[in-house]
């Protein structure tokens, strides 16, 4: 009984000849035989009910319990057939029922449209004709505020954004038109176990344009290319332009994936390259970058402490790469270290860790003493020094040991190079100066003498800046000399009365190398050139001044100054040559070069020195 239930319970339908004739009559056939007709309607049941099958299959498989047309379309493209056009609805067709005639009727029910309603309505409007219009994208690296442009997102957004994802997601929905909702009445999906007490951050995605996916293009193109022209240009864009913070985590996706990636192949060139990325884009003081440090420095470690960078570690300058990223890392403790994230912290241990172990490589121990010694005094003090004596066993078996090659051999090399470039300055503070080598050896084991050397020449060079700065200068003063101008003549004659007298400032020399502070026009140079020790000083003699033409004009016996560019030679002659040959020689000069010659006596004079005065444009 249960089967005959079952049986009666299921529905066969199936299509009949009168529906084929029916169908055969409406495109121009008629007078189909019966037989035809019923082939045919046995063909098209069969065929129905395998695309019903199919279209069933899609449904089941999309999770879903009602059968849609485009269900129907998706199975007539997997039966390589054409699917149909215009029967997509959201929701149910309602079918109304009539039966008569001893025939059963499925049709929809159309709405009754009255003509005059429609003549008498109202036309819609014309709509408009698509036009071009431009407006400034960007002027002078700014972008203009108009409504064209998106509103540029300052760092006090960005830092809300991270915060809170919601204020991201509400501006994106404010710039895009809204989604046209399902009529299914289906709800939101939402996670298993999460109550509606619960806030859930909303996703976030980022979208770029054409324009921006182009801009990404040619910047990591540029960046990672062969051209070093093209990649300096796109260094200088990425530290530069303001509108990075849509691609930036596009930026940060690609810095990290590349170098996971060729830390594995041991490729140096790209590793330079996406390190050198990174820097441009940390010098660009309009973008927020905490947000991304969590892709930044584990690619940023693993430059520094990985066992091996290069495929010839003992030829290629993997070394210069390791203090490069050691570099990068102390300025992102510097700029982002706070006492919620704790980043310098959490990088130390680190870098102690890879010091501390006794399998670690000597490329690896080296990167970690690069970057501890970037991170100051204070960590190499507390993590550097209690560990040197195991270093110093290292670098020692490395060079002297009986299986060496020369890959660690370098490597301990530079450890040592490494040591006596940060460790020195910190032990120099630490270390009384009273300890001999054999104490540095003690504490220290094989790098002992070398840190020792070091410490001493760090004093040393210390004491000596000190000396220099604190050494006095010596005040030179003349009294009141007189300066005497007037025209000489061959015969030899004395000098005519004086008609001016210049008043000489007191000069200060000082004896280390600076530039003297003398008043008047600081373009000025003074060049002071005292007699050897070992000559012989004349206590009396006789200084020649020359002015050269252009420079001095002479009124009356009195000199006026004319132009800045004045030039005064003066030199000090012994007092055996200050006869009248001496004269002739200077006048005979002067005539051809139009000069004028003042002789004083020295009597305060002690040392000969000459003073050329002369302004920095002759």
């Amino acid at each position: 009984m249960a089967e005959k239930h079952e049986k009666e319970g299921k529905l066969n339908g199936h299509l009949t000849g009168e529906s084929v004739r029916v169908v055969a009559e409406s495109v121009g056939i008629g007078g189909l035989p019966d037989t035809a007709s019923a082939y045919l309607a046995e063909d098209c049941t069969y065929r129905i009910k395998q695309i019903v099958q199919e279209a069933m299959k899609l449904m089941n498989h999309s999770k879903r319990n009602k059968l849609t047309c485009s269900d129907f379309d998706n199975a007539l493209r997997v039966a390589n057939v054409e699917p149909l056009y215009g029967f997509h609805a959201p929701d149910l067709v309602p079918f109304r029922y009539a039966s008569g005639g001893g025939r059963e009727l499925h049709f929809t029910d159309d709405k009754e449209l009255d003509l005059q309603e429609v003549i008498n309505s109202s036309l819609p409007k014309v709509p408009l004709e698509i036009s071009m219009k431009a407006h400034w994208l960007c002027i002078d690296g700014e972008q203009p505020a108009i409504p064209e442009n998106p509103p540029p997102a300052s760092k006090d957004q960005q830092k809300q954004e991270i915060l809170d994802t919601s204020v991201k997601a509400m501006i994106d929905k404010s710039h895009k038109p809204a989604k046209p909702t399902a009529a299914s009445g289906r709800l939101p999906h939402k996670p298993k176990g999460v109550s509606d007490l619960v806030k859930m951050k909303e996703l976030s995605v980022h979208e770029l344009s054409v324009e921006q996916q182009l801009y990404y293009k040619e910047i990591t193109e540029a960046c990672v290319g062969s051209d070093e022209m093209k990649r300096s240009e796109a260094l200088q864009s990425l530290a530069t332009d303001p509108g990075l913070h849509q691609m930036l985590p596009h930026f940060t996706s690609f810095i990290s994936e590349g170098v996971k990636v060729n830390v594995v192949q041991n490729n140096l060139a790209l590793l330079i390259y996406l390190m050198r990325m990174m820097k441009a884009l940390m010098e660009n003081h309009t973008i927020y970058l905490e947000k991304y440090l969590h892709e930044f420095i584990p690619g940023v470690v693993s430059c520094i402490v990985s066992k091996q960078l290069c495929m010839r570690p003992d030829v290629d300058n993997h070394w210069a790469l390791r203090d490069f990223a050691a570099r990068l890392n102390a300025q992102i403790c510097k700029n982002f270290h706070n006492n919620v994230n704790n980043i310098q912290a959490r990088i130390t241990k680190t870098f102690s860790k890879a010091v501390r172990s006794e399998k670690a490589a000597l490329a690896t121990i080296y990167g970690a003493l690069s970057g501890l010694g970037e991170l100051g005094a204070e960590v190499i003090n507390a993590f550097v020094l209690p560990n040197l004596r195991m270093i110093s066993e290292r670098v020692r078996t490395a060079i002297e040991g009986p299986m060496t090659n020369s890959a660690d051999r370098i490597a301990a090399e530079n450890i040592k190079k490494i040591a006596t470039k940060y460790i020195p300055p910190v032990l120099k503070t630490h270390r009384p100066a009273t300890d001999s080598v054999e104490d540095y050896m003690n504490d220290f084991g094989y790098l002992g003498p070398l840190l020792h050397a070091a410490v001493s020449k760090e004093r040393t060079v210390s004491t000596s800046s000190i000396s220099l700065q604190q050494k006095p200068s010596i005040q030179i003063t003349q009294g009141k000399p007189q300066l005497v101008i007037g025209q000489t003549s061959v015969q030899g004659s004395a000098p005519p009365t004086p008609t001016s007298k210049i008043q000489q400032p007191g000069i200060g020399i000082p004896r280390t190398p600076s530039t003297p502070n003398i008043p008047g026009n600081p373009a000025q140079k003074f060049i002071i050139m005292q007699q050897r020790p070992g000559t012989p000083v004349q206590s009396s003699g006789t200084s020649l001044v020359k002015m050269l033409p252009g420079m001095q004009t002479v009124t009356s016996g009195v000199p006026q100054t004319s132009t800045p560019g004045q030039k005064i030679v003066v030199m000090s002659l012994p007092q055996s040559m200050a006869g009248s040959q001496t004269i002739q020689e200077v006048q005979g000069v002067s005539s051809d070069m139009g000069m004028k010659t003042v002789f004083t006596t020295g009597d305060q004079l002690q040392t000969q020195t000459s003073v050329i005065k002369s302004e920095s444009n002759t």
